[in-house]
Parts: C-alpha cells; sequence; structure tokens
C-alpha cells in the first residue's frame, strides 16, 4: 500500500492517510451510501469501483476516506459526522496531495458538494440521476418484452453496435431484455444490479434508429421498472446532462430527478 501521509487539523486532530482496499473501509462506505439523499447510479458507481481508496484515521480511529479513479478524477470524499469540523482542512490536504484534475460530486452528497463548492472551482453539468415515482405495480405486462437469450445476439449486436460492451456476457448474466414487433428488434433493455448498494439496480435502454419517437424506450423503461418490482429491486437510472430526448423518455416513463452529477474542475 501506499506511505502514510500525516496532517493535523485544527482542534489536535492528527489524521494520518494511507492508500487501502475498498474491503477495508466497507463499514465508512457504508455510512457514506446512507447518508446520502438520493441514490447514485451505475455510471458514478463504475467509476468509484474503480478507484483508488485511501483510508483517514485519528490514531486508531477510522474516521474517513476518499478515492481517486484514474489518478486525475477524485470519485468519493467522505469524513464521519463526529470529525466533519476538520472536513475543509483534509479535503484541502487531499487537494494538495494528489495531482487530481476534477471532482465528480453527486448533489445528494451535501458534505461533498459543500467542499467543492467553497474552493469556488469551475463546475459543469454532467449527468441526471433518476428514481421512481410512482408504484410499478400499476404497469401491464407486455408479451413483446422479455429477458434476451443467445438467438437474440446477432440481432443486438446489428442494432445497437457499439452501445454497450460484452453483450454476450450480459445476456448470459441476465442483464439485457428485448423488446420486439414480429421479426423486429425495436430496442433493448439493461438491467445492472448495484454492486455498492444491496436492492439497488441501474436500467436502461437502447431504441433502434428505425423506429424513434414511437414510445418504445418509454415502453422499455416502464417493463424494466415493473421486472425489477418483482425482484425486489429498487430501479434507478441516468443520462447525460444535455440529452435532452433520454431526459424526456425518462420522465414519461415515470421516473424524476432530483439530483445532478456535476463534474468540478481544478
Amino acid at each position: 500500500m501506499g506511505a502514510n501521509n500525516k496532517h493535523e487539523g485544527k482542534g489536535r486532530c492528527r489524521v494520518v492517510t494511507e492508500e487501502c482496499l475498498r474491503e477495508d473501509i466497507q463499514e465508512l462506505l457504508h455510512a457514506y451510501l446512507e447518508e446520502l439523499s438520493s441514490p447514485i447510479d451505475s455510471f458514478l458507481e463504475e467509476h468509484i469501483l474503480a478507484s483508488a481508496f485511501y483510508g483517514m484515521r485519528d490514531e486508531a480511529e477510522p474516521i474517513g476516506y476518499y478515492a481517486i479513479h484514474d489518478g486525475q478524477l477524485v470519485t468519493q470524499f467522505y469524513v464521519r459526522p463526529s470529525h466533519r469540523k476538520h472536513a475543509q482542512h483534509l479535503f484541502g490536504g487531499m487537494l494538495e496531495r494528489h495531482a487530481v484534475k476534477a471532482l465528480f460530486v453527486p448533489t445528494c452528497d451535501e458534505p461533498f458538494l459543500s467542499l467543492a463548492i467553497d474552493k469556488d472551482l469551475s463546475i459543469q453539468k454532467q449527468a441526471y440521476f433518476f428514481q421512481e415515482s410512482d408504484a410499478a405495480a400499476q404497469i401491464e405486462d407486455d408479451p413483446a418484452f422479455r429477458m434476451a437469450g443467445v438467438d437474440d445476439l446477432g440481432a443486438i449486436e446489428l442494432v445497437c453496435g457499439g452501445f454497450l460492451d460484452r453483450y454476450e456476457q450480459r445476456i448470459a448474466n441476465g442483464e439485457l431484455f428485448v423488446y420486439r414487433r414480429g421479426s423486429d428488434l425495436l430496442g433493448i433493455g439493461i438491467v445492472e444490479r448495484s454492486k455498492l448498494s444491496d436492492g439497488q439496480a441501474s436500467i436502461g435502454m437502447f431504441t433502434n434508429e428505425d423506429f424513434r419517437r414511437q414510445g418504445v424506450g418509454r415502453t422499455i423503461i416502464r417493463q424494466l421498472r415493473k421486472w425489477c418490482s418483482g425482484q425486489g429491486l429498487t430501479p434507478v437510472c441516468g443520462c447525460w446532462y444535455y440529452n435532452d430526448a433520454s431526459k424526456q423518455t425518462l420522465e414519461s416513463a415515470g421516473m424524476v430527478t432530483k439530483t445532478r452529477l456535476l463534474r468540478v474542475q481544478l
């Protein structure tokens, strides 16, 4: 692991920071997720999971951690409430020690957002995060929508191209769904179970270009919501901030957004 870094906060808080495994800060990570005012989606989660983690402790007591993706992008910064009065100092120390270029800050993470605002940095809007607005139990089944099988692989690759990777593996994992009309593949749905939050899954869709503006995307998202409900999963989703068409589709399918993902440039 990385070498220890010591820095002293105000009020005689002597903090040691060192690189660690995600498993080493699991309790802190759980506390972080519990504090979020709304869930995050798989886009941010994937960046978090691919990050290097650094634990912070006051003597023997773990007090927080942060995560950095590819040495340049801070994906998490968390300090326990008991030591949060030192958060500004610790945050500044992190920025001094690492040559990071940006932060990924979800607005549902109020402490991290506040620290970023304190620095008067350049803020760019990256994405919307969505959650359900109503009960999925009200959605009727559509027989044209089903889980994808190996026989669907060729059509999926032809229609969707580079939209996703590992189509064959995703089919084997039960992550892909197809929406068909006869021999035509109208679009696909995807479900990615969260690796951080139990009982949560990110959902998404891709519509065949030949069948866009016909409500296909809306139907797929609604059917994915219903499937998640039957599996005891809470669906969330996201889209690029400037993709108005995707935002409108998700909203028409019963998803609402109160959270943004911000890219804060240093």
